[in-house]
């Protein structure tokens, strides 16, 4: 049974005009009765823990209980976190500058942190990397206020330094280069893979999941693309791409701006990029369920940053999960302990 106080604190900041909006369009994309879909999704709110936007984004009306029962659904999704990462150790997550420090021999890349670096010592790494990617130090989830600067726009590195709050870019990083196989196919952004790492009971890291990003519409980063699922066996990509928010229904067989086709396509360095994150994964043993975003350079994988709260959804979507059945009978056979 979902635990109640979760399940409770939902409901009670459940928005009726969402609920509606969700339900018209599942009426839409199902044919179903809308009270028919109104009783079946509180059927599956109070057995499955799955919110009104799990019960769309799952397709959930076409699928058995049975089949319900192995999703990792949101109240799932947040038990299971709580089980198995520590909240004390979070803010390494949130805080980019935090996390580079900590996990630098995987990021493999320079930064300088502006708010505690003296004006000289960012002067001597604009002057190491004039063009470079900056991060807002806090909140900068789903990519927000992510951008590349290039600081030879600037009159002088005064000029330059000056402007750093104005744009919000308190952390600065070498600009990455992109393995040319990821740059066919979208060119203005470093094309991730998102890798699901769980550390199991016996203490063996495992990789869940593996979803290639691509990015969309010019942006400088993926996030607000699509995705395709990665064979765990191959490394190739094995399913269409499905849009950031699967509810929209969205697929693509080949990217929409440079048409590569992306079934069957090999994904460079996939297995050095999983090695790599099972080695992070054991860096910090308290947080044993992450997410974890890696690009890939001519040079091999290096990771651009952890998730402590990794999505639920998008690696159980209709369009890559064929077989119709979710992550948690995996998960279960890695972590006996948890009960959903």
């Amino acid at each position: 049974m979902p635990n109640l106080k979760y399940y409770l604190r939902v409901l009670s900041g459940m928005s009726f005009e969402k609920f509606s909006e969700v339900l018209e369009r599942t009426h839409k994309f199902s044919g179903k009765n809308k009270l028919w879909l109104t009783l079946d999704m509180i059927h599956c709110a109070r057995k499955f823990g799955a919110g009104y936007y799990d019960y769309l984004t799952f397709g959930f009306w076409d699928l058995t209980d049975k089949q319900r029962a192995t999703y990792v659904t949101r109240v799932v999704s947040k038990k299971l976190i709580t089980h198995l990462n520590d909240e004390s150790y979070y803010h390494i997550y949130d805080h980019k500058e935090e996390f580079q420090q900590i996990y630098h021999e995987f990021t493999k890349r320079d930064f300088v942190d502006c708010r505690t670096a003296s004006k000289e010592e960012v002067r001597a790494f604009v002057e190491k990397n004039p063009v470079m990617f900056s991060k807002p130090a806090h909140d900068s989830s789903c990519g927000r206020g992510c951008q590349k600067i290039d600081s030879r726009e600037y009159a002088d590195f005064d000029a330059f330094y000056a402007a750093l709050p104005e744009l919000d870019a308190w952390l600065l990083e070498t600009l990455l280069v992109q393995h040319p196989d990821n740059t066919e196919v979208y060119p203005h952004a470093m094309n991730c893979m998102r890798l699901i790492t769980l550390v199991a009971s016996d203490g063996t890291p495992h990789v869940l999941f593996a979803t290639q990003k691509f990015g969309l519409n010019g942006r400088v980063v993926d996030n607000y693309g699509f995705g395709c699922r990665v064979d765990l066996q191959t490394g190739k990509i094995c399913s269409p791409g499905v849009s950031g928010d699967g509810s929209l229904g969205i697929t693509y067989d080949e990217h929409p701006m440079t048409h590569v086709k992306l079934v069957g396509r090999d994904v460079p360095c996939f297995f050095e990029a999983c090695e790599m994150v099972k080695k992070a994964a054991l860096k910090i043993p308290q947080m044993r369920y992450m997410g974890w975003d890696v690009g890939i350079t001519p040079d091999g994988p290096v990771i651009i940053e952890g998730n402590n709260y990794t999505a639920h959804d998008f690696w159980q979507l209709p369009a890559q999960t064929p077989e119709k059945q979710g992550m948690l009978p995996t998960i279960m056979k890695l972590v006996p302990e948890f009960k959903r």
